[in-house]
Order: structure tokens, then C-alpha cells, then sequence
């Protein structure tokens, strides 16, 4: 006898069949949206490992004081008052 062969001997008794393995309509409608939250699960840490890498490209180019006419950069504090 292969080792295959005595796996499959110690674990299904002799003269009986294993049950049916055919997968209900909730079980595979569950097991589809498993895998796409695993899959969205992924995205999103691809996504989180890309912004750790390089956290500036993200950022847009202009800075908080560009809209403030008149005004020099660091007076901000000044003009809300």
C-alpha cells in the first residue's frame, strides 16, 4: 500500500461513503463575498504599504498659505483676529 492509501484507509471507515460536498446557495454566495473582502482587504493594504513608501506623493503641491492674499506666510495667526 502508498501512504496516500492509508491516509485515506484511517480516515473514512470501510463500507461507508463520504457525504456529499456540494455547497449550498448560502454557503457559496457566503464564500464569494469572503473572498472579495479578502481581495478589497488587499487593495487597502497595498494602498496603506504605497503611502508609507513615498507619503508625499499623495499630498497635492500647494500649501495651506497659498490662498491668503496679502498676507506673508506664518501671519495667518493674525488675520482671524
Amino acid at each position: 500500500m502508498m501512504e496516500g492509501e492509508i491516509l485515506a484507509a484511517t480516515l473514512v471507515p470501510p463500507g461507508s461513503m463520504p457525504p456529499d460536498s456540494s455547497m449550498t446557495l448560502e454557503q457559496k454566495t457566503t464564500f464569494v463575498f469572503v473572498i472579495l473582502l479578502f481581495i478589497f482587504l488587499g487593495i487597502l493594504i497595498v494602498r496603506c504599504f504605497r503611502i508609507l513608501l513615498d507619503p508625499y506623493r499623495s499630498m497635492p503641491t500647494s500649501t495651506w498659505a497659498d490662498g491668503l492674499d496679502g498676507l506673508e506666510k506664518g501671519q495667518f495667526d493674525y488675520a482671524l483676529a
